[in-house]
């Protein structure tokens, strides 16, 4: 990468695809970023291999060695800040942050949740859709808040429920998504066109009123 490159941090706790999918469009030359670190609270987590094939640093905090929520958060923040990122990916992170942890990367924070917000914040989103009938689902990256799943919201993909589906069928159409938009919204905002202030973004100097919908 070139010294220009935009410092990134990205945060897992499974099998890091949508990092991968953020390392292959780099390779693509379509995602200006230095992935400085990849750190994950599970030791175990294939993502962290996927990170070290890629030549990036991979760390463990294994935050069943903590006594508490804010003493494993406050270990992560002084990891993160090691490699000064100017953006905290969460690509898979199942932890839910202290306030204190959201607050030191406000507008710095970003994550990718596996429904068409604010539908189904939580876990599970995918046998939800099912179970509710709905038409379409879908996937969302937005900035992080200190409301779960909360945040504003800069881009959606949606897609089908389909008669026959499964929640692993449904789950690997919206996975599919999820390597689409979300290196997408990453180099939006390491080209400096995705602002967040507060609760207000903005996209090539606009205000987004809703979600940019993907693919229309």
């Amino acid at each position: 990468m070139t010294k220009d490159a935009f410092p990134v941090v990205v945060l897992i706790s499974g099998s890091g695809s949508n990092l991968q999918a953020m390392i292959d469009a780099q390779a693509r030359g379509e995602l200006p970023i230095e992935i400085r670190a990849t750190i994950s609270n599970d030791p175990s987590a294939p993502g962290l291999e996927r990170a070290r094939r890629a030549g990036i640093p991979a760390i463990a905090i294994d935050h069943k060695q903590f006594s508490s929520r804010e003493s494993f958060d406050a270990a992560l923040q002084a990891e993160v800040d090691r490699y000064a990122p100017e953006l905290v990916v969460l690509a898979g992170f199942m932890r839910i942050l202290t306030p204190e942890f959201v607050a030191h990367y406000t507008c710095r924070l970003i994550n990718i949740h596996p429904s068409l917000l604010p539908k189904y914040r939580g876990l599970n989103t995918h046998q939800r859709a099912i179970d509710a009938g709905d038409a379409e689902h879908g996937t969302s990256v937005h900035f992080v808040t200190t409301e779960l799943d909360g945040g504003p919201i800069v881009i959606q993909a949606h897609v089908p429920v389909l008669p026959a589906d499964t929640a692993q069928a449904l789950r690997q159409r919206v996975q599919d998504q999820e390597h689409l938009i979300y290196p997408l919204a990453v180099r939006w905002i390491a080209e400096g066109r995705l602002q967040c202030q507060g609760n207000r973004i903005t996209l090539d100097g606009k205000e987004l009123a809703s979600p940019i919908r993907y693919g229309s």
